[in-house]
């Protein structure tokens, strides 16, 4: 197989008419670039996933990475931890994610038991799992199927397991979101995106990713069930959170 992958350049010509985003053959060819460019903190994210998991995860138990787009997080996982440690299922509902994945993680993770699927995450028939991770998932569903899901992955969480939920977020405050889009936008430059390319992505992605404020966020996982969450890593307007489904009688973070 060949792993290569190409500079994003999708939106670097003029176009007539902006397309819906949408993660096509053209997105999957150049997709770790696309990310590594456009989502500040996302190699930092996925470095403690391994750590989390390390300090949370029952020896042996499932992991879900939903939306786990070219296996990135099982990649992350796999270095950290011994084959044994843990069990990987990604899923994705694009069918070109999906082939790559697979293929990705064969190559690179022969030992460990890992698995792609493509699917919905809304209508997955959860197992039981003692980590799940939605790394900037979440914000492509409709607004109004969120709280359904985060109620079904409460529920196919194990008693001591984590969710950890990393989204591209809105400040409450229009003048510090403001400034916070700016600065982004400035990151991109940086990473050398043309003020076309960056135009152009934000026209494709309108009302495709729809961003929440992290109170949203939190409501959204104390309404779940969720014991409690915390925001761990915040990066301008991108973060994440972890959540706990508390043992019965097991004492939280901090407490002997």
């Amino acid at each position: 197989m060949s792993d290569a992958s190409y500079r994003d350049a999708i939106f670097s010509t003029p176009l007539d008419r902006v397309a819906r985003f949408s993660f096509d053959e053209r997105v999957v060819a150049c997709f770790p670039d696309m990310i590594r460019r456009s989502v500040p903190g996302y190699g930092q994210i996925l470095g403690m996933l391994g750590l989390i998991a390390a300090r949370h995860l029952r020896h042996g138990a499932r992991v879900y990475d939903l939306g786990c787009s070219l296996g990135a997080a099982g990649l992350a996982l796999a270095g950290q931890l011994p084959p044994a440690a843990f069990r990987y299922t990604g899923v994705d509902l694009s069918p070109a994610m999906v082939a790559r994945a697979r293929e990705t993680l064969a190559a690179e993770c022969p030992d460990h038991a890992m698995e792609v699927v493509e699917g919905d995450i809304r209508r997955l028939d959860y197992r039981p799992a003692g980590m799940i991770v939605l790394n900037f998932t979440l914000q492509f569903l409709a607004p109004e199927d969120r709280d359904a899901l985060m109620s079904r992955l409460y529920q196919a969480l194990e008693p001591g397991g984590v969710l950890v939920l990393s989204e591209k977020v809105v400040a409450e405050d229009e003048q510090e979101n403001a400034w916070r889009v700016e600065r982004y936008h400035d990151f991109k430059r940086a990473n050398g995106y043309s003020d076309l390319e960056i135009s152009q992505k934000r026209t494709a992605l309108e009302n495709v990713l729809v961003p929440d404020t992290l109170a949203a966020h939190h409501a959204r996982l104390e309404r779940a069930g969720f014991s409690r969450s915390h925001t761990w890593f915040q990066f301008l307007n991108f973060a994440s959170l972890i959540a706990f489904k508390d043992a019965p009688g097991a004492p939280r973070d901090g407490e002997t």
